[in-house]
C-alpha cells in the first residue's frame, strides 16, 4: 500500500490536481502509467453468467482504454464509418464519442460526439485493426482531456460541458495508420504526441488549450508511444519520449532536451516506458529492429555510453510491459507470454498462449494482487501468476461477443473493467 500511495502522491504532483483519490485510474495504464493496481479481491474467473456485474452497449468500436474518476468512467469510441471491414460506408458520417458511464450500474451519464474532420484516412490496411478512437483520455479530477486525431484535443468538465478544443494538425503519415498515442498530464499542461497529424509533440495549456511549447518530431520515424513522466529521487521531473533510433529526456516545463540515447529501434515505436526507481525499462522498434533496454535516468547530453544498463533483443512491440518484484512481464502482439529479469534483461520464460497468432494481442498486461491479466483480441482474457514460471490460472471469455478486445484492463475498487468493440464490461466478485 505504501508504494501505491507514493505513486498516487506523485500523480497528484505531476497533474497539479487536488481532486483525485487513491482508487482513481485517471490515465492510460493507471497511476504512473505502470499498469499496476493494489486492489485485492478480484475474481479469478468470469463469463456471461459468472461475476459479470453489468455490461453496457457502446455506440461503436474503439481501441482506447477506460479511465475512472470517482464513480465516472470515461471512454472513447467512434460510429458512422468503419464498422464493417468489407463495407466501411461513407467517411463523411464518421463521429467520435466521449462517453461518461456510471461505474455502479453502467448507465450513460452523458455522450459527447464530434463529427470527424475531413478528409479522414480511409478504413483500410492497418487502420482497420484499431480504428478512429485509439487514444486513452486523461483526467486531473476536474476535467477530462481527450485526443481525437484530426479532430484535435478537447477538454470537458466532468458534467460533459466542452471547455476548449485545439487543432494539432490534419496531416497523415505515409503509412496511413492513424494515431494512437494517449494523453499525458503534467502540472498545467496537456502533452500530446501528434506524429500522424503534424509530426509534433505539443504541450497545451489545461486552462484554454493554447500551445505552451512544441517540439518538431519530423527527423524521427513513426511513433505511437505515449509521452511518459518520470519523477526522479532528486526531485527532478523528466519527460521521456520514445522515438525510432532515439530516446529523449526532456524538461516537461519547456520541452528542451536534457539528454538523449541512440538506439537500434527503427521504423516505429509504440509501447510506453515503465519507470521504477530512476530507471526506465523501454521496449520498441519494428519487426526487424525490436529491442529492449534499461536506462538510468538523468544526465546531460548524449548518455548512450553511460546510462544504458543493459540492452537486448527480447522485447515487445505493441503492448507495454508491467513491472513487479524485479521482473518485467508482457504478452507480445503475437500472443507470447514473457517474463524478463529487470536487473539483467535475461528472459525468464517465453510461452505461447493458446490463442497465439498474428495480431493476437493489442492490450497491455495489468498486474494486481499477484496476478497478471492479459487480454487477447479474440481469445478472451488469461490470468497468469506474477512469478518467474509460466502458468495459466484461468481463461475467461464472453462467448457471445466476437468483436475485438483492444483496450487494456482498468481496475477499480475490486472490479475489472474491460472494453470490446461492442461493450464495456464490469467484472467483480459476486459472492
Amino acid at each position: 500500500m505504501k508504494g501505491q500511495l507514493i505513486i498516487i502522491t506523485l500523480t497528484l504532483l505531476l497533474t497539479g490536481s487536488t481532486c483525485l483519490c487513491a482508487s482513481d485510474w485517471c490515465t492510460f495504464r493507471g497511476p504512473g502509467m505502470r499498469g499496476h493496481s493494489q486492489d485485492t479481491g478480484l475474481p479469478l474467473c468470469w463469463s456471461e453468467t459468472e461475476n459479470l456485474q453489468w455490461k453496457r452497449t457502446l455506440p461503436g468500436p474503439g481501441s482506447s482504454s477506460p479511465i475512472i474518476i470517482g464513480n465516472k468512467i470515461l471512454i472513447t469510441c467512434y460510429s458512422g464509418y468503419g464498422l464493417d471491414r468489407d463495407n466501411p460506408g461513407d467517411a463523411s458520417q464518421l463521429k467520435r464519442h466521449l462517453l461518461c458511464i456510471n461505474a455502479e450500474n453502467g448507465t450513460t451519464l452523458w455522450d459527447q460526439s464530434m463529427p470527424g474532420v475531413q478528409p479522414e484516412l480511409p478504413y483500410k490496411g492497418m487502420l482497420r485493426e484499431h480504428g478512429y478512437a485509439s487514444s486513452t483520455p486523461a483526467s486531473d479530477g476536474e476535467r477530462v482531456y481527450v485526443f481525437f486525431g484530426k479532430n484535435g484535443v478537447y477538454a470537458f468538465d466532468l458534467q460533459g460541458n466542452k471547455c476548449w478544443q485545439t487543432n494539432v494538425g490534419s496531416g497523415s503519415d505515409e503509412k496511413k495508420w492513424g494515431c494512437a498515442a494517449s494523453v499525458t498530464l503534467y502540472k498545467n499542461l496537456v502533452l500530446i504526441d501528434a506524429w500522424d497529424e503534424s509530426k509534433t509533440l505539443y504541450a497545451l495549456s489545461k486552462e484554454d488549450g493554447t500551445v505552451v511549447w512544441k517540439r518538431d518530431l519530423s527527423a524521427t520515424g513513426l511513433t505511437f508511444s505515449t509521452p511518459t513522466l518520470a519523477q526522479l529521487s532528486n526531485g527532478r521531473t523528466e519527460l521521456i519520449m520514445l522515438l525510432p533510433t532515439q530516446i529523449w529526456g526532456l524538461n516537461p516545463d519547456t520541452g528542451k532536451t536534457r539528454w538523449f540515447v541512440n538506439t537500434s529501434m527503427k521504423d516505429t515505436t509504440i509501447g510506453t516506458p515503465i519507470v521504477v526507481d530512476d530507471i526506465a525499462y523501454i521496449h520498441g522498434g519494428g519487426v526487424r529492429s525490436l529491442s529492449s533496454l534499461a536506462l538510468r535516468l538523468g544526465g546531460t547530453g548524449d548518455v548512450t555510453d553511460t546510462h544504458v544498463l543493459w540492452s537486448g533483443k527480447e522485447a515487445v512491440s505493441v503492448p507495454s510491459p508491467v513491472y513487479t518484484d524485479g521482473l518485467l512481464y508482457w504478452v507480445t502482439s503475437g500472443g507470447k507470454a514473457c517474463c524478463q529479469d529487470a536487473k539483467t534483461g535475461e528472459l525468464t520464460y517465453s510461452q505461447d498462449l493458446p490463442n497465439a497468432g498474428r495480431f493476437a494481442v493489442y492490450a497491455s498486461v495489468v498486474h494486481a494482487h499477484g496476478s497478471l491479466y492479459a487480454v487477447t483480441r479474440k481469445g478472451g482474457t488469461y490470468v497468469l501468476p506474477a512469478k518467474p514460471k509460466f502458468e495459466i490460472l484461468a481463461h475467461n471469455a464472453f462467448a457471445s461477443d466476437t468483436s475485438d478486445f483492444n483496450g487494456s484492463p482498468m481496475i477499480n475498487k475490486g472490479r475489472i473493467f474491460l472494453r470490446s468493440n461492442r461493450y464495456l464490461y464490469c467484472i467483480g466478485d459476486s459472492n
